[in-house]
């Protein structure tokens, strides 16, 4: 696919976005497009997967949650602010999509935080593909941490788990690896976690991806040889939770969950990823509580 037509989509979704409550036809669509109407939708469901109005539903819904958190309106006038004809139709929709009715979803425990199981599936996909890659529900929720050290093992050059493990020696039975150490800290505010380092917290000549574990900033613990400490400061963290897998398509999961971040829109909801301000995380692959990332997230500003 070319640049053009990757563009051309991105120039269709933010249309969508800014019109969210709008009537939208597919005319205009081709309109902001440049195209005619049956190229706009073949272009668009061949970069995102689903047609521009199954994508627009989709993204209703999402917006629709969003507002449904804020208890300011009514369930009914919602689902006509987001243009659909019914309040029937809205519940339905909203219920098959995430689980939960919007009226459940509207007096659930209120907090900073919101919780939203975020759902997609490509009908066009295989069946042995459908269940781990093409229907997956995510589940994402916004956490604060507060000011904070993160005591980390630095590799050399690593990118990812696996060079990482190739540098430090993972699991080598000689001695204990930086996984063992960090899983040991009394004072650990959360479990270990794989990182990638902002550019402003990587050592010249060390890596970007580094075991860690976040413990807080008044820290007097001792610090292992070979560990740092780095300072970070308060922000709030876009978690990304995937379904329960099995152990050994701990790969596939991962993957999965990588390819809906990547589509996942945090402007919906009026933040932006800003991995500046602290490192993104994975936590430790488990099957039975599916695969975990956090992302830096910080309030968008018009």
């Amino acid at each position: 696919m070319s640049k053009e037509s990757i563009d051309v989509v991105e120039k269709i979704k933010d249309y969508i976005q800014e019109h969210i409550k709008d009537e939208i036809t597919l005319n205009e669509l081709a309109q902001v497009a440049g195209y005619s109407m049956y190229h706009t939708s073949h272009i668009f469901k061949e970069i995102e997967g689903i047609a521009p109005f199954e994508y627009l539903r989709k993204q209703r819904l999402i917006s629709s949650a969003f507002s449904l958190r804020k208890r300011s309106q009514r369930v009914i006038d919602i689902a006509f602010d987001y243009m659909f004809s019914s309040h029937e139709g809205y519940t339905r929709a909203f219920s098959k999509s995430f689980g939960i009715s919007p009226k459940r979803f509207s007096q659930a425990k209120q907090s900073n935080d919101w919780i939203i199981p975020y759902s997609t599936i490509n009908n066009s996909s295989s069946k042995e593909d459908l269940m781990m890659k093409d229907t997956a529900i995510i589940f994402t929720q916004i956490v604060e941490r507060p000011k904070r050290k993160l005591l980390l093992r630095r590799g050399i050059k690593a990118t990812d788990y696996f060079e990482y493990c190739e540098e430090v020696g993972c699991h080598n039975t000689q001695h204990s690896d930086p996984w063992e150490i960090l899983s040991k800290v009394k004072e650990a505010l959360n479990e270990p976690a794989g990182c990638w380092l902002p550019q402003s917290m990587i050592k010249e000549g060390t890596s970007e991806y580094v075991h860690a574990v976040e413990v807080p900033f008044d820290f007097k613990g001792d610090v292992p040889e070979e560990f740092d400490l780095i300072d970070l400061e308060p922000c709030k963290m876009l978690v990304f939770q995937g379904e329960p897998y099995n152990d050994e398509e701990f790969g596939d999961a991962i993957g999965a969950l990588w390819e809906r971040i990547e589509k996942f829109n945090p402007e919906v909801y009026g933040y932006e990823y800003d991995y500046s301000i602290a490192p993104r995380m994975q936590l430790e692959p488990q099957g039975w509580r599916g695969y975990i990332e956090l992302h830096p997230i910080k309030e968008k500003r018009d």
